[in-house]
């Protein structure tokens, strides 16, 4: 049975879902979560909150925490992806793909990017626009801009 709990941080209110098997959800503010489980906190979301504190203040560049996403075999093999790009680093949806072993599924990428259940631990901030630009995040782009900063030391 999946288990939230919710912490207040830099960006606002974040909710971690989690089951037996390791982080399953990361709710940025303004989420909701699904209708199953209970509220109630776990040793596992305690560690999940103490990392996420020296994440924004600077100190965690990775997280180390056992990720249980659920989505399809792509959306896992793009996520993985994800882990990959180094902290301070930005990849496009275009190199995602190509690393996917899907080199023109850009826009499949785009999609399961936006389906990543676990922002922050599982980077999807990381990825851009081909050009540069700074294209959609679930937990909208003003939080994007702030995590991007965070990690480039601005």
């Amino acid at each position: 049975m999946k288990k939230w709990f919710f912490y207040d941080m830099d960006i606002g209110n974040i909710g971690i879902g989690c089951k037996d098997t390791g982080i399953t959800d990361a709710l940025l503010p303004g989420g909701l979560p699904d209708d199953t489980g209970t509220v109630a906190e776990t040793q596992l979301h305690r560690e999940a909150f103490r990392q996420l504190k020296e994440y924004f203040a600077g100190t965690r560049r990775e997280f180390s925490l056992p990720l249980s996403p659920e989505g399809t075999e792509f959306q896992k093999r793009v996520w993985k992806c994800l882990l990959s790009i180094p902290y301070g680093e930005t990849r496009s949806y275009k190199q995602i793909a190509e690393m996917a072993g899907c080199p023109r599924g850009y826009r499949a990428v785009g999609m399961a990017n936006n389906r990543n259940p676990i922002p922050i631990f599982i980077p999807c901030h990381r990825v851009i626009g081909a050009n540069g630009s700074l294209v959609g995040y679930g937990g909208g782009l003003d939080i994007k801009k702030k995590l991007l900063r965070l990690e480039q030391g601005r």
